[in-house]
């Protein structure tokens, strides 16, 4: 018996005018010629975008949903290298402490997933730096919410650089240069092009990094099919961490775009991986990754209803016996 807690990403389709990730472009920017009134905007805008993800919170509280992404778009701008200057946490703090708070109460789980350009296996010292700075943002937003910082930021590997094995040793050159609180929030993910499940669990292995397992990524790039052979690998990697092991479900849009998220889940895409492996750890969050969001979780819980070995706890949570 397994207890899976579902989650989904970012923003609900059934709450209006909720976006937190609404933005302003460099160029729009540099359009307001009152700099400080630029600003001013930013912060306006970063503020809605936080008060957004309360409501959003709000909103899975009422559907007894604890496990969330976070946008990683909340501050516009935020590590532009023309707003240097800018001390972008000072006047989100309230808004911060009111998620942190939330988030403590209902004993969620939040996390994030840093954008593609976000890459630690670079060979580009700016890169890496670039890449850094931005880690550091989130880290900022984390410490803002109160949130303990271990294994909050999902991230693929990087690139393959024409030379897999070369770029992998690069990620292990470059870890040594990532602050130690940085290195503390990271989880690695297989992906759907390059590096799949043997080569993120080489890296995770080595450097005591989670890995969390992407079932749909494993069917559109593998080395070795029977991805099961190696789950008690994935599992271990999770041995020292406070959260439960995580994994990525979503379904192909359809037989010609295969890597493409679907809008919804397809049940027994899910119950195939569960069924095996059912019953190697307690507990599996599974954050759903699909066009349709929060409804895609409802309609999934829906569907695993008709199930006889699914016994279901809450809106999102449910045993598989």
């Amino acid at each position: 018996m397994t207890i899976v807690r579902l989650g989904y990403v970012a923003m609900s389709v059934h709450l209006q005018n909720c976006s937190p990730s609404q933005t302003m472009t460099f160029a729009q920017f540099q359009r307001i010629k009152n700099r400080e009134a630029a600003i001013e905007k930013l912060e306006k805008i970063a503020a809605s975008n936080l008060e957004n993800c309360l409501r959003l919170l709000k909103h899975n509280v009422a559907h007894d949903i604890s496990f969330f992404r976070l946008s990683s778009k909340l501050i516009p701008l935020a590590n532009h290298e023309e707003l240097n200057d800018w001390r972008y946490m000072r006047p989100l703090k309230e808004p911060l402490l009111r998620l942190g708070e939330w988030i403590d109460k209902y004993s969620m789980r939040i996390d994030f997933h840093p954008d593609h350009f976000v890459i630690l296996n670079s060979p580009d010292v700016e890169l890496l730096n670039q890449s850094i700075k931005t880690l550091s943002m989130h880290e900022a937003l984390l410490k803002g919410m109160n949130v303990d910082l271990e294994h909050r930021c999902v991230m693929h590997i990087g690139g393959g650089y024409n030379d897999k094995e070369k770029a992998l040793e690069q990620f292990i050159h470059n870890w040594q240069y990532v602050p130690h609180s940085i290195q503390k929030m990271i989880m690695l993910e297989n992906d759907d092009v390059t590096f799949h499940l043997r080569d993120t669990l080489y890296l995770c292995e080595k450097l005591g990094i989670p890995l969390v397992f992407d079932y749909h990524h494993h069917l559109a790039n593998f080395e070795h099919e029977h991805w099961e052979d190696d789950w008690e690998r994935v599992t271990n990697t999770w041995s020292t961490s406070p959260l439960p092991l995580k994994v990525h479900i979503s379904s192909p849009r359809d037989a010609k775009d295969f890597r493409a998220h679907a809008d919804y889940i397809d049940p027994k895409n899910l119950l195939e991986f569960l069924e095996k492996v059912k019953g190697s750890v307690k507990h599996i969050d599974c954050m759903i990754e699909a066009k349709k969001k929060d409804d895609a979780l409802f309609k999934l819980m829906s569907d695993l209803k008709q199930e006889k070995y699914i016994e279901i706890i809450n809106e999102s949570t449910f045993k598989i016996h």
